[in-house]
């Protein structure tokens, strides 16, 4: 079945379909500290596949490209070459580089944990297929969605361009890549909670990518009326 078939594929549309052209430097800095909280539930989600699924070869290849693997490194201050780390680990690293002001960082850090309260509360079997919707196409989007911003101009923002432009070239291959890893665990609607949690985490976090959703939102009931 199409994910287009399900609501959590509007709420992937929601999400890239926000300003991301509009936002400032430290906006978009705020986006990656919200994309870290996101990569340790990846992780989390990630180890619940492969505690369901323990003889499943092609999670367990998958597992190698997110965990304890060097398919980022090298990158200045963050990784050394050759070195192996979990991507989340790359993601905590490279937040260092240029972290937030401590009232930001308060803002994140308490929205990020409530996100991962919420996402940890979530049914095993819906985590474990909520990997097939992040590797088969849906972080994809996202990801391109966030390369339309225009300022990338601090040593973390560069960091996180070459952790999105490389997950963008690890999930597309059709037949190779991430998603062709992922795409047996056929995800539906029980994961619709773990992508509103997300969306809900970039909105709070970033307020400028709801009040422009709600805007064209509100433009769309003002033609139809």
């Amino acid at each position: 079945m199409n994910d287009k078939d399900f609501l959590f594929a509007d709420v992937i549309d929601t999400i890239c379909s926000a300003n991301w052209r509009g936002l400032d430097r430290k906006e978009l800095s705020t986006v990656a500290w919200s994309y870290y909280f996101f990569s340790v539930q990846f992780r989390e989600n990630l180890l619940v596949a492969r505690t369901l699924y323990p003889d499943d070869e092609k999670l367990q290849h998958l597992a190698r490209e997110e965990m304890d693997t060097d398919n980022l490194s090298p990158w200045p201050g963050v990784a050394e070459r050759g070195e192996k780390m979990n991507h989340d680990e790359f993601m905590r690293r490279t937040l260092q580089l240029c972290p937030l002001d401590p009232e930001s960082q308060k803002v994140v850090d308490r929205a990020g944990e409530v996100y991962l309260r919420k996402v940890r509360q979530v049914d095993p079997d819906a985590r474990a297929v909520s990997i097939a919707s992040y590797e088969d196409g849906g972080l994809e989007r996202v990801f391109t969605a966030f390369l339309q911003a225009a300022d990338w101009d601090s040593d973390t923002l560069r960091a996180f361009r070459h952790f999105v432009t490389e997950h963008i070239r690890f999930d597309s291959n059709e037949d190779e890549g991430h998603g062709a890893l992922a795409r047996h665990l056929k995800p539906d609607d029980r994961i619709l909670p773990l992508w509103s949690a997300f969306r809900d985490l970039l909105w709070e976090t970033v307020p400028a990518l709801a009040g422009h959703t709600l805007n064209r939102q509100a433009e769309a009931q003002e033609v139809a009326a």
